[in-house]
């Protein structure tokens, strides 16, 4: 929230520089994100921003304008700019023309900045901000070495229209920074300081960080028109989700432009000025916290006419009706001229015709104000926050009223601004308010003490002060305090809605003594026992050694939709999953819908995005995947961890500029060295088929009987569906996390080099072509007994002279013991042994 210091000067007296208020409002949890300075020095000036010369840009006051002699569209205006003699200005302002001939205008009180020679401006006739220096030069045969400033000429908005003129006393010469000069706190307004969203809100917690008091508005009301008893009614259905509603009538009110001390507060505070009824509007809402609206009330007054003519008009707050049709309830177009269908949850302002607006968030189209309106109806009311918030985001809208209503405001501050708007149009807009108003607040809240004392606080913020320091600093917010003995009993003030407990209290107190005055203290207690937690060391472990190994590690989100999922199948497979998704009741966007089933297709969604831009891609995931549970309402949390690879298999190097591209085999013996740095051994890879790979080029792992996963490259048609840009294949893999950690041995067995050298033997095997490698790897591990340390597939051969049927798997043995060295006698038997149980149990022959 944007907070002008002249607006919140008028609330209360600072006399800090600006950097050290925002300081103390950062510490005491009001954190101003940035300070922007308005044609006054302060901040890192890099010499982009206008700094106002206070010599030579200084407020001039219009006495006289005259038609320039020789331009039709020029004029020339007398200024006295508190110099030894006036100036006469050469301008084609268009609102200085309805001045022309009207003789001495000092009764008018008609001032504007004025720039010397020599000033620096912004161009008024370049777009954006362009700076100059002004020069004199003739005009039209009249030398002007002098200008009449307009808003886009000073930085203060875009209008260029005409002159900036001010009306009031001032006094020529003033310079124009010391009047408009200002400087803008940013405030981050998050959940827990909702009650500072407005001007009043922040003046409040500035005066009780520095022992000033609140000067707090106006909200006397001048009620001049007829009585508004019986004219207006107001009915909530639902009381839970509107507590208060408050209205006021005010006719004749004159649309025309808010006065320029308005239209510049409300700029500095990122508001665009519009007409002076939605100005003072929007005014109270910044000023206040507190949010309004005004209707129509002509138009309401034919509503109601059509239901029961001379009757009252009736404002009803209810919840939309329901349709005939399923899922086809009542609708609504709102100011922003989208048409909505409204949730069944949804707070509505109504009358007996229809929808009016929606409660709290946004008002309707064609209650509106118009050019035409000259009788409005102003409502002021409180609304459940949660309920507030829920409609926002079912709607998807958002409006500054619904971001202060969706973080709570007070049902007792919906009649201060309802009454401080209604005076304001009274005065700026020339209405006349009807007499009486309108309240309707069944339930008024109780306001309960709550008992704090000076030991509470020190238990739990750490401070020590006195009870009379703690009862003086919740005074200076507000809060009604009364000594009950050891105990303070402390009652909120009315604009506050998040005092709960005295854990709040507690808080509030720490706030005005300072956090940064927090003594730093050690931990009395005992401290836990600590423990550690395997899964998370070996989930970092596995992240490290696939750093190692070159990969690079993402996160994606955990939220997508089906059809995103979808893609990693061919165009109309079924999905091996049918578990349904779990869904999200309201999704942040319409690619966010329900919980992933697949860390797979989030990855190969990455490696197609970045395939744009790079060649060589090798990436990894370790995240969750979330199943739907038949044991409950909560989904199944499951561990996976995915690998992607896509491009060549090394960067491009000035000995090797066309390095081969990554294969299945890359990929399975990244995988084979991910088990073995993790000390998994009983693992083997089957070949397998599996939708998403291409067929003879998929296997599963299977880690001590149980499979985890599939590993291959990506069918073509699934890198159709993927969009991926690139020609080289695509290697993937998704493996079950829990599992794989399951598999890795608790304590690993070290063991010291090896003393003695290995006896390295090669064996060529005839074997059935459909053998899997990876049952006579195992046949032969068994045979081999102790001494054999290493067994290793070298080659595998198809062709003549092998047999039809058959192929040739050739292995690297190494036997060695761990106590001598192995005669050839010794190795012999082992081979022998081998020899025999391939040929016993699979039929292998010796390939001579």
């Amino acid at each position: 929230m944007r907070v002008p210091i002249s607006w919140l000067k008028e609330y209360v007296d600072i006399d800090l520089p600006v950097e050290e208020l925002a300081e103390k409002l950062t510490i005491a949890g009001l954190e101003v994100e940035k300070v922007e300075y308005i044609g006054i020095p302060g901040g890192d000036d890099d010499g982009r921003r206008l700094v106002w010369d206070p010599e030579k840009l200084v407020l001039g006051q219009i006495l006289q304008v005259k038609q320039h002699p020789n331009a039709d569209r020029l004029v020339l205006a007398t200024v006295d700019y508190g110099g030894h003699e006036n100036e006469v200005v050469v301008t084609g302002a268009p609102n200085l023309f309805p001045y022309v001939g009207a003789g001495d205008l000092r009764d008018k009180r008609l001032y504007s900045p004025f720039a010397l020679e020599g000033a620096v401006l912004y161009d008024g006739q370049q777009d954006g901000q362009e700076k100059m220096t002004l020069k004199g030069r003739k005009l039209r045969g009249i030398y002007n070495r002098c200008m009449l400033c307009s808003e886009k000429e000073l930085g203060l908005s875009e209008e260029h229209e005409g002159i900036l003129i001010l009306q009031g006393d001032y006094t020529p010469g003033v310079p124009v920074q010391d009047l408009l000069g200002d400087a803008v706190l940013d405030i981050a307004i998050i959940p827990n300081i909702a009650r500072a969203a407005s001007i009043v809100g922040v003046a409040r917690e500035v005066a009780a960080l520095t022992g000033k008091s609140v000067r707090y508005p106006d909200y006397d009301v001048v009620m001049e028109g007829p009585p508004v008893s019986g004219r207006v009614t107001i009915h909530t259905e639902n009381p839970n989700l509107n507590p208060r509603f408050v209205a006021l009538v005010i006719e004749g009110i004159e649309q025309k432009p808010s006065p320029f001390w308005m239209q510049q507060r409300l700029r500095l505070a990122g508001q665009r000025p519009i007409n002076v009824v939605v100005d003072i509007s929007n005014y109270v809402m910044l000023e206040m916290g507190q949010p309004n609206h005004t209707f129509d009330y002509d138009f309401l007054r034919r509503r109601a006419d059509e239901y029961a003519p001379d009757g009252p008009v009736r404002i009803i707050t209810r919840l939309p009706k329901k349709g005939r049709l399923p899922h086809k309830g009542e609708t609504l177009t709102t100011l922003d001229g989208a048409r909505r269908e409204l949730p069944e949850f949804t707070i509505l302002v109504t009358d007996p015709a229809g929808a009016l607006s929606l409660g709290g968030i946004m008002g309707g189209e064609d209650s509106e104000i118009s050019a035409g309106t000259t009788s409005v109806l102003l409502e002021a009311a409180a609304w459940n926050f949660i309920n507030i918030r829920r409609s926002m985001d079912a709607l998807k809208i958002s409006s500054e009223a619904g971001f202060r209503f969706s973080r709570g405001v007070h049902p007792a501050q919906a009649l201060l601004g309802a009454k401080r708007a209604a005076e304001l149009m009274r005065r700026l807009a020339g209405g006349t308010v009807w007499q009486g108003i309108v309240d309707y607040y069944p339930n008024p809240p109780q306001q309960q003490p709550i008992a704090l004392s000076a030991a509470e606080v020190a238990r739990i913020g750490g401070i020590t002060p006195t009870k009379e320091e703690i009862a003086e600093m919740l005074r200076a917010l507000e809060f009604d305090v009364v000594d009950a003995g050891e105990d303070l009993l402390v009652t909120a003030p009315d604009h506050r809605l998040d005092v709960e407990g005295t854990h709040d209290l507690v808080e509030e107190v720490c706030r005005v003594y300072g956090y940064d005055r927090i003594p730093q203290t050690e931990m009395s207690d005992t401290l836990p026992p600590q423990r550690n937690n395997p899964d998370l060391e070996t989930e970092e472990w596995i992240r490290d050694v696939l750093v190692e190994l070159g990969l690079q590690e993402i996160i994606t989100y955990r939220l997508t939709t089906s059809q995103h999922e979808a893609r990693l199948l061919p165009a109309q497979q079924a999905p091996p999953d049918d578990r349904p998704y779990v869904t999200i009741a309201n999704p942040i966007s319409v690619e966010r819908v329900v919980m992933r089933h697949s860390l797979l297709a989030s990855a190969l969604e990455v490696l197609a995005e970045n395939s744009r831009f790079k060649e060589r891609i090798a990436l990894f995931e370790i995240g969750q995947i979330y199943l739907g549970s038949e044991d409950g309402v909560l989904p199944d949390e499951l561990r996976r961890l995915s690998i992607v690879l896509s491009g060549p298999r090394r960067p491009e190097h000035w000995a090797d500029d066309d390095p081969p591209a990554y294969d299945f085999y890359d990929l399975s013996g990244l995988v084979a060295s991910l088990l073995e740095a993790l000390h998994v051994e009983d693992w083997q890879l089957e070949a397998d088929r599996h939708p998403t790979f291409r067929p003879g080029r998929c296997a599963r792992l299977v880690v001590g009987g149980q499979q985890l996963g599939h590993l291959g490259e990506v069918h073509p048609l699934v890198v159709e569906r993927l969009d991926a840009r690139t020609e080289a294949p695509i290697l993937a893999t998704e493996l079950d996390l829990d599992a794989l950690q399951a598999q890795i041995p608790e304590l690993r067995r070290i063991e010291p080099p090896p003393q003695y050298p290995a006896v390295h033997e090669d064996l060529a095997l005839i074997l059935d072509a459909n053998l899997p490698a990876a049952t006579v790897t195992e046949t032969i591990r068994q045979a081999g007994g102790f001494l054999l340390q290493d067994v290793q597939l070298f080659d595998v051969y198809m062709d003549s002279p092998i047999p039809p049927g058959k192929k040739s798997l050739a292995y690297h043995l190494s036997f060695q013991a761990p106590d001598k060295t192995l005669t050839d006698k010794q190795v012999r038997r082992q081979r022998d042994r081998i020899l025999q149980q391939l040929e016993k149990q699979l039929g292998a022959q010796l390939r001579e």
